[in-house]
């Protein structure tokens, strides 16, 4: 199979380029750079036996068209996004232009190209907005109120999948995704509290936690996630799917797990909660389990030790393997890019 992954230079992207690339596919890979980075796909772009190409472009350019058209895929893996909701509150234009607009060429491209599939990383969260605590963990039957112009942004998207699919019979399967974690995380924006929890304890610096803590949030490993989106390459044609643990984690109990893995005694700082954000949020993966074969299998204590494992010092001349115990050909490099 000839795929394309945009955001494939993304800490979820280029772990999902490492197992199409195991698995033997051959790999396009789209990304401007802006928040993602060539050191992740070293290992793909060093094995010898790997098919893989990456193209530094803009998911807004005209160019992707006609590189879709050129290098037609037959499945794309549509990962690029603007993902902070705090820049699409401060500025919705820029988050429609590329979740919205971005979106749109890449489906241009794809029905130039012919391609058969398009798999979506939604945003399970903001997708259902603030949901009652009863309906917790959310299905997907549930009504899309997002809060935010960044979840409107996601759901917008999968309705044009929707329409692109009655159109021009472009199959797809969207994912709505939990609070994906796991190491090559940029330890910046809302999304990365793994990451920047990791960063501090390593450093032996304090934490700061916003608000009191209580939050909470369907915290999901990377490998898993890069199994649901391979898994969704050729399943769940037509659906929106939550891929999650369907528990919730308090921030507060985040902090208190990856603390004591660190062996930090160090309390956390409090600073004011952060307007928008949600209180609680979690997915039932049951849909997955059915339609994709899929249930998640990392737990937060195995997954959190591979983000700090990945974050200590390299004192030994390598650095610790960052991957968590999993299912084997579950997002693991291939051995020829080791």
């Amino acid at each position: 199979m000839r795929a394309m992954v945009t955001g494939g230079a993304g800490f979820i992207g280029s772990t999902l380029v490492d197992r199409l690339l195991a698995e033997g596919h051959a790999v396009d890979v789209v990304d401007d750079l802006s928040t993602g980075s060539l050191t992740h796909l070293a290992d793909a772009r060093s094995g010898a036996a790997n098919d893989m190409t990456f193209h530094h472009l803009d998911i807004r350019s005209p160019g992707l068209v006609d590189l879709m058209a050129r290098r037609p895929p037959e499945v794309v893996f549509h990962l690029a996004a603007q993902a902070d909701v705090r820049v699409s509150v401060s500025d919705p234009v820029l988050d429609a232009d590329i979740n919205i607009l971005g979106s749109l060429r890449v489906l241009e491209g794809a029905r130039r190209a012919g391609t058969s599939k398009v798999v979506f990383a939604a945003s399970g969260g903001t997708l259902y907005g603030d949901v009652r605590p009863s309906d917790l963990p959310a299905r997907e039957s549930l009504p899309h109120v997002p809060t935010s112009p960044y979840g409107v942004s996601k759901m917008a998207v999968v309705d044009y999948l929707t329409a692109y699919r009655e159109l021009h019979n472009i199959e797809f399967c969207a994912l709505a995704l939990g609070n994906v974690y796991g190491p090559r995380q940029d330890p910046h924006g809302e999304a990365g509290v793994v990451a920047i929890f990791a960063g501090h304890l390593v450093a032996g610096e304090r934490c700061t936690i916003f608000g009191d803590g209580s939050q909470t949030r369907d915290f999901v490993f990377v490998d898993d996630v890069v199994d649901a989106l391979a898994r969704a390459g050729q399943r769940g044609g037509g659906l929106l799917i939550n891929v999650g643990t369907g528990v919730e984690t308090s921030v507060l109990q985040l902090y208190e797990t990856m603390a004591t893995a660190a062996g930090s005694s160090q309390r956390p700082v409090h600073a004011p909660a952060r307007a928008g954000e949600l209180h609680r949020s979690a997915l039932d993966p049951g849909r997955a389990a059915i339609h994709l074969g899929w249930k998640p299998w990392t737990t937060l204590a195995d997954g959190t030790a591979a983000v700090l494992a990945a974050t200590a010092p390299d004192t030994a001349g390598t650095k610790p393997g960052p991957k968590a115990k999993g299912r084997r050909g579950s997002g693991q490099r291939n051995r020829s890019s080791r």
